[in-house]
């Protein structure tokens, strides 16, 4: 590698940490994706000057450069917000797939090094499973399949016998008893078994447990474009896949606590599986109270402390921007409004932040579920805007509860509760959320952003009450609402 590469590649990697670590904080997350970006443009054309590069292939590489960013940017420009998990799955296994393949052609047209073989191998396995594991989840988003979880036996033994069989083809390949097309044989046989592994692994999972499949999806595509970085003697892909392969991880151990649930419970455990659901016994004779606009927008109107929980029914409603609405006119009236958000709340890690922060909401509104489950109990109202799972309280409280000890937002510890919801529906994980029949929550059912604009509409025609009285008359009116 000539000089001038060098520092190109090593001002592209500067910037892809300096971006990683942009993207950590909501404030700073979009000059973190310009600031990577620049990087990769910089490491892209200094490519184009690397010693053996064959300038007959350029008019190649350019026409798939151009239908590359056209499809790319075409899709990212088109994307609802809603949509951007199954995005980043699809473009995610992407990745993976040509981390496969480019290890794959490698080997074919020029025999690595017996030191890579190993490296080609492992990069072609976990790039196949990554390429197809993601698509099965990009699937199961979209709704293209179904998303319910399945425990199937079979499932796990057929897991086992394809791992073992690419572990042992992997060492059939770096023993060096095989060589050209036989070589070659045995890894696209490898590569294959790979790719149907990743749909076993993947299809048994259910929609609740997306956003660390996806996590894990990610650093596995990660770590194949660091092998593949080793096969082709490149030292960006190198290092660009050792940090998304490293942060990758690290989020997938943290979407993991956030669940209280290790990756092979994730894996193998069928969580959301069809079953006979678990949950909370309901007391008997438990109903569901129904609320109007008017009351709820009333409610809040006269309260101290009012805690917003956005779920994935706000992302679906593209609600985002009502609701930011709707704090703006309770923070007019000297309300304290906050945003509680749990970690795995939508179908990936970050989304509500993502919500949030495209419709402006003050960052210093947003908490996360570690700073606000302790001031739940000293809460007016709780307004839950399409989340299920993660408020259920059979996850703390019941251990036959089939997510019992999930971490939760402690909403039923509020004094009041309002849940905007389409209907009585489970959530991915198809279990009965019991503070629907809590005496103390009422259920205000339609989209949510319909509801969200019927709330503005009414807290608009409320009229102020005077400071002295704002306390007393919101007391009363909480408790003739609970009784």
């Amino acid at each position: 590698m000539n000089w001038p590469v060098g520092i190109a590649y090593l001002l592209a990697s500067l910037t892809f940490i300096a971006g990683l670590r942009m993207l950590s904080s909501p404030v700073s997350a979009r000059n973190g994706n310009r600031v990577a970006a620049a990087g990769m443009a910089v490491a892209l054309v200094a490519t184009f000057f690397l010693p053996g590069m064959k300038t007959g292939n350029f008019w190649f590489i350019f026409v798939a450069m151009a239908v590359g960013a056209g499809l790319g940017s075409g899709s990212a420009l088109r994307v609802k917000m809603t949509a951007m998990p199954q995005m980043v799955a699809i473009f995610n296994g992407m990745g993976g797939g040509a981390a496969a393949l480019g290890s794959v052609l490698e080997y074919v047209h020029k025999t690595p090094q017996s030191s890579q073989v190993m490296a080609v191998g492992l990069s072609a396995a976990i790039g196949a499973v990554s390429f197809t594991g993601s698509l099965i989840a990009f699937a199961k988003l979209q709704e293209i399949i179904q998303g319910n979880a399945h425990k199937w036996r079979w499932a796990q033994v057929l897991s086992g016998v394809l791992g073992l069989a690419i572990v042992a083809l992997i060492v059939v390949l770096m023993t060096g008893s095989t060589s050209g097309d036989t070589g070659t044989l045995v890894l696209v046989g490898l590569t294959a078994l790979a790719l149907i592994l990743g749909i076993v692994l993947v299809t048994p999972i259910g929609g609740a447990d997306m956003p660390v499949v996806i996590a894990l999806m990610n650093s596995m595509t990660g770590v194949a474009v660091a092998l593949a970085g080793f096969v082709l003697s490149n030292e960006l892909l190198i290092v660009a896949g050792a940090l998304v392969g490293a942060s990758g991880t690290l989020l997938t151990v943290l979407m993991g606590r956030a669940m209280n649930r290790p990756l092979t419970n994730v894996l193998f455990g069928g969580f959301g599986a069809v079953s006979v659901a678990g949950g909370m016994e309901l007391p008997v004779g438990a109903t569901v109270r129904e609320t109007s606009a008017d009351d709820a927008a009333t409610l809040m109107c006269y309260s101290q402390r009012v805690v917003i929980v956005p779920g994935y029914g706000l992302a679906v409603a593209q609600a985002q921007h009502q609701v930011r609405e709707l704090a703006d006119l309770l923070l007019e009236r000297g309300v304290q409004v906050k945003f509680a958000i749990h970690p795995v709340a939508g179908r990936m890690p970050g989304h509500m932040n993502v919500l949030l922060a495209e419709a402006d909401v003050p960052y210093d509104l947003v908490y996360e579920m570690e700073a606000i489950n302790g001031e739940f109990p000293s809460t007016d109202i709780v307004l839950v805007v399409g989340a299920n799972d993660i408020t259920n309280p059979g996850a703390r409280d019941d251990p036959h509860s089939e997510i019992y000890g999930m971490p939760i937002l402690n909403v039923d510890y509020a004094r009041q509760v309002i849940v905007l919801k389409r209907s009585m529906r489970p959530g991915f994980a198809g279990i009965d959320n019991p503070l629907y029949y809590d005496p103390k929550t009422a259920m205000l059912f339609g989209d949510a952003r319909a509801s969200l604009q019927k709330l503005v509409t009414s807290v608009k025609s409320v009229a102020k009450p005077r400071t002295s009285r704002r306390s007393d008359e919101g007391r009363n009116l909480q408790e003739t609402h609970r009784s």
